[in-house]
């Protein structure tokens, strides 16, 4: 657990430089893709985020292990991620602010879209238990990460006028048909003798 597993290539070309701003990673490994040419396109993402969160706990200053890596380190990583985004993010006092579609530019801040860090933070806790970490010791599923990754989608649902909430799943149509039959089904035999017995 105090060394991580080195692979392919990373999922964002990020030049990963330490805290202190002294040197600079490239992340990408000359491994040859073929290697995981074998496995699912989810798969093979989860490997080189694996590797981008590795590279970046070395490039830390001081360097940390893994098994020592919190909560707190993960939302260092994620904020720093941001630097790398491409969604624009409206600040309140930008006139486009909760807009969806603005008219013009704005010389707002672009930062990594929730969706991407959502998902991102399901493979790198994925990934971890995977790598021998338990469960209750998992820093990807810290309260804390939890609660950040909440206030993006939060703040970022309202600069861009956009709704994050899951749509509700349709009723499959077997069972939408099922349900006039039961409506429509005939009177049961007892009806049937106990209308014979009022003629009696």
């Amino acid at each position: 657990m105090d060394s991580l597993q080195e692979f392919d290539s990373t999922s964002i070309a990020l030049p990963l430089t330490s805290t202190t701003g002294n040197t600079t990673a490239t992340v990408a490994s000359s491994s040859p893709i073929s290697s995981t040419s074998n496995l699912s396109r989810y798969e093979n993402q989860k490997r080189r985020d694996w590797n981008t969160f590795g590279q970046y706990l070395r490039n830390h200053r001081p360097p940390l292990s893994l098994s020592r890596c919190s909560g707190a380190h993960v939302l260092e990583f994620l904020r720093y991620l941001d630097q790398f985004g491409k969604t624009k993010v409206h600040t309140q006092l930008c006139p486009f602010f909760g807009h969806p579609n603005p008219p013009a530019p704005c010389p707002c801040p672009l930062r990594q879209a929730w969706g991407s860090l959502d998902a991102l933070i399901g493979r790198l806790r994925a990934a971890f238990e995977e790598h021998g970490g338990k469960p209750e010791n998992n820093p990807f599923g810290a309260r804390a990460v939890r609660l950040y990754l909440r206030e993006v989608r939060d703040s970022q649902s309202k600069a861009r006028g956009i709704s994050y909430e899951k749509k509700k799943r349709k009723r499959p149509p077997h069972q939408q048909q099922q349900n006039p039959a039961l409506v429509m089904a005939p009177p049961p035999a007892s009806a049937t003798t106990d209308t014979s017995d009022d003629h009696e």
